[in-house]
């Protein structure tokens, strides 16, 4: 059983497993001209569904079944996703599947940089994938929505984590009708978790840690994360899941949908 997040090593050892199915959530130019041997190919709109101004929502699960199937992948498979850039739409696209109830999961740490600036060998074009019936078993329990996030404000055991920008966050830079945030919401970036100067790879484990208790967030807290669209707050929920975190929640629609609404309550609108 692979871990949650894995080294270009490992998953060079493991591409010949027969249940291994590499992921590549690149733009398709990218993935046109050179990919870790056997990916498959997804665009991360397809797994994206929206509804203006929300956007970045689970689509149905009928459709979802029916795109994971094509990329071949079953309920038994391991699938390994990486992107060409901080793996933030990699993890939207392990989110999606853990909400599906889909138990084999890893991250390339690093994704394509690293793989790339270690020598490793790519592939072009596309690889041939026989499809197969995808049958999910959907995890509610992974997903939060603006009602769940209103009934648990202000509770002493959950965690709002917010990691869009500060700017975002205090509504100078607002994105949505209205500015601010969450009331309660606690704000760390996303890309602090990244150590740019290591291929883009995660920092070690125990200063991701410290920095999160730093801001009061334990493993023994349920965290609920969310930026814009659900898209850098899924890097941030699986940064979570590979500390051990169980109890964490990601927010599909996230800031499009909240700051949106008239009625949610928010901080430091401008």
């Amino acid at each position: 059983m692979l871990p949650l997040l894995i080294d270009t090593q490992t998953l060079a050892d493991h591409l010949d497993d027969p249940d291994l199915v590499v992921v590549d959530v690149s733009r398709a130019e990218n993935h046109l001209q050179g990919h870790i041997p056997g990916a498959r190919h997804l665009e991360i709109a397809q797994i994206m569904a929206s509804r203006p101004p929300v956007m970045g929502l689970l689509p149905e699960v009928s459709a979802l079944e029916g795109l994971i199937g094509r990329l071949g992948i079953t309920p038994e498979s391991h699938v390994v996703a990486y992107d060409e850039e901080a793996n933030a739409k990699a993890c939207r696209l392990l989110w999606t599947l853990e909400a599906l109830g889909h138990g084999r999961l890893s991250l390339l740490d690093g994704g394509l940089q690293a793989w790339l600036e270690e020598g490793r060998p790519v592939e072009q074009g596309r690889a041939a994938v026989e499809a197969t019936h995808y049958a999910a078993n959907p995890d509610p329990g992974r997903i939060a929505d603006k009602a769940y996030i209103l009934s648990r404000l202000g509770e002493t055991d959950t965690r709002i984590l917010d990691v869009r920008s500060p700017a975002e966050y205090e509504g100078i830079d607002k994105r949505g009708m209205r500015g601010g945030h969450i009331p309660g919401a606690i704000n760390i970036e996303w890309v602090q978790a990244i150590d740019r100067d290591r291929g883009m790879r995660l920092r070690p484990a125990d200063d991701l840690r410290r920095h999160l208790e730093a801001a009061d967030i334990r493993p023994e807290h349920e965290v609920i994360v969310h930026c814009q669209t659900h898209q850098r707050s899924a890097h941030a929920y699986w940064v979570l899941r590979h500390l051990g975190f169980e109890r964490v929640r990601g927010y599909p629609g996230s800031w499009s949908d909240w700051g949106n609404d008239p009625e949610t309550p928010i901080a430091s609108e401008r």
